[in-house]
Parts: C-alpha cells; sequence; structure tokens
C-alpha cells in the first residue's frame, strides 16, 4: 500500500546530529533501506521534517520503520495511506456508490 511517512525531527536531536555529522548519512541509510518512490524535506513548524512516500507491504512492518527514525533522531512519525491518480480512479466506484448509499440514508432521515 501506497503510505506517506511524515517525519519530524526535533531540533535539538536535529542539531546534534547536524553537528556530530551523522544525519546525513543516517538519513541516507534509512531511506536506502526503505527504497521510497519519493522524500522531500523541509521545515515544519520550525523543525527537520521530511515526507517520504513508499509501499508498505504490510502493516507488520510499521515498527520497524518507525524505530530507526525514533533511535537515530528521536522523531515523532506518522503514517498516512495515500493515493495517486491512478488509485483516485479506479475508487470513483465505491466512493459513488457510498455516496448513493448513504446520501439516500441521510436525506431520507432529514426529511
Amino acid at each position: 500500500m501506497r503510505t506517506l511517512l511524515k517525519v519530524t525531527i526535533p531540533v535539538e536531536a536535529g542539531n546534534a546530529r547536524i553537528t556530530d555529522g551523522t544525519l546525513p548519512r543516517t538519513m541516507e541509510s534509512i531511506l536506502s533501506d526503505l527504497k521510497p518512490e519519493a522524500s522531500y524535506f523541509f521545515a515544519n513548524n520550525g523543525e527537520r521534517s521530511a515526507l517520504i512516500v513508499f509501499d508498505l507491504k504490510e502493516p507488520s512492518q510499521i515498527p520497524a520503520i518507525a524505530e530507526p527514525f525514533f533511535i537515530a533522531f528521536n522523531a515523532k512519525v506518522e503514517f498516512h495511506p495515500v493515493m495517486n491518480l491512478q488509485d483516485l480512479q479506479k475508487a470513483l466506484s465505491g466512493i459513488e456508490n457510498a455516496v448513493k448509499k448513504y446520501h439516500t440514508a441521510t436525506a431520507a432521515r432529514a426529511a
């Protein structure tokens, strides 16, 4: 399942890893293991952050994916299932069915 991983590194931990020179090397190692489709780095609310899109094959992988970020950077991590345009197009029939089913039920209760 295509998954968006948001990583937020606290300022103190990020500064320590930059100062000792390990941040780039550690991030490269983690990403090499993860093999992301894409990764982006930015400042968010004054903290170093990353958005990483990768294929989560099964939920049992989550701890092994999160742990390197916890250990190396004392980071906060968030996992979010995401879709690209093709995934969304495939999902449209299910969305339409849900709208028909629940919009009708909601409209009937409101009447």
